[in-house]
């Protein structure tokens, strides 16, 4: 049982940047894909971005790469997601996930383990 909690959301300017954070307990990157998803109200939940270790490997929606990053610290088992030049659109709850392995690591139904979400909110 992976246990996920997510912290670092809020209400921003356009333009700003934020960062997440996922505290993750009962996995490790080694042996677990983490990832962050994104909801809107009215809309499916998206794929983010994901990480995992041996090797370090990175995935990002496309529409997302150059603006956001995903990065992880092993010693304080956290997760983090770097969001910078915010837009209206990136208005949405923000969650962390859990799966086992390495594959599939952009479709939602394949993670186990869920957080409660972050609310990030973009003000123009």
């Amino acid at each position: 049982q992976v246990h996920l909690v997510e912290s670092g959301g809020g209400l921003v300017q356009f333009g700003d940047s934020l960062k997440l954070s996922c505290d993750y307990s009962g996995g490790t990157l080694n042996s677990h894909t983490l990832g962050w998803f994104r909801q809107a109200p009215g809309k499916e939940r998206q794929f983010v971005a994901a990480i995992n270790e041996n090797p370090t490997t990175t995935s990002y929606a496309d529409p997302l790469k150059g603006r956001f990053t995903v990065s992880g610290d092993n010693a304080k088992n956290t997760i983090y997601l770097q969001m910078t030049n915010l837009k209206a659109e990136d208005t949405a709850l923000y969650y962390c996930a859990a799966k086992h392995g390495k594959s599939g690591v952009e479709y939602p139904t394949l993670y186990d383990f869920w957080g409660q979400g972050t609310q990030v909110t973009v003000s123009s």
